[in-house]
């Protein structure tokens, strides 16, 4: 993820656009293995080619991926992620968009959790990569203003240890880094 300023997805077509199910695993694909054809996608997730390009070409209209113009060599077209810090709006007023964003955000918590519960049920299989791996449930008392500051500087950190798939260092995997920051509900709150 680059250092530039966030990518807030306020834009109702942009946040509808994520919030199909075959184009949030086509854009996670391309952010964790790097680039790859409409062809090469189609098949590894089973799906018609016509429609993996549409897709593909969806998530190209709203700035979520880009043509790899030095892989691409005449009709094959290579896609990659665009390195982005893309977020959710944090309150939005529009019920239109805040239902999509809420989509969007439920897709990634799933997706999240997806992997973590992979990952648990076979981290003997990840070798070193179990033994470097972290699990930290904590908190902390903040003022709202302090919760920004906080969130943005989890964000710049990890920004400076962003690598693109074919940046990695030899032996190098993806890593799922989860983060949330939100007020801990007390009793009555939900109700």
């Amino acid at each position: 993820m680059p250092t530039s300023r966030p990518r807030v997805l306020s834009d109702i077509d942009a946040l509808k656009a994520l919030a199909h199910p075959l184009r949030q695993e086509l854009l996670t694909r391309l952010r964790r293995q790097g680039p790859a054809t409409s062809a090469e996608l189609a098949a590894e997730f089973s799906e018609d080619r016509g429609a993996t390009s549409y897709h593909l070409r969806q998530l190209a209209r709203f700035g979520f991926i880009e043509e790899d113009a030095a892989r691409s060599a005449g009709r094959r077209k290579y896609w990659r992620a665009v390195p982005q810090d893309v977020r959710l709006p944090r309150h939005p007023t529009d019920p239109e968009t805040a239902a999509a964003a809420e989509a969007v955000g439920r897709q990634w918590m799933a997706s999240a959790d997806r992997d973590l519960t992979t990952y648990l049920s076979h981290r003997e299989s990840f070798g070193e990569f179990a033994a470097a791996a972290m699990h930290s449930f904590g908190g902390t008392t903040l003022t709202a203003e302090e919760l920004v500051q906080f969130g943005e500087e989890y964000i710049a950190f990890l920004s400076r240890w962003h690598r693109e798939p074919d940046q990695a260092s030899p032996g190098s995997r993806h890593v799922s880094v989860v983060f949330h920051a939100f007020p801990t509900p007390e009793r009555g709150d939900a109700s």
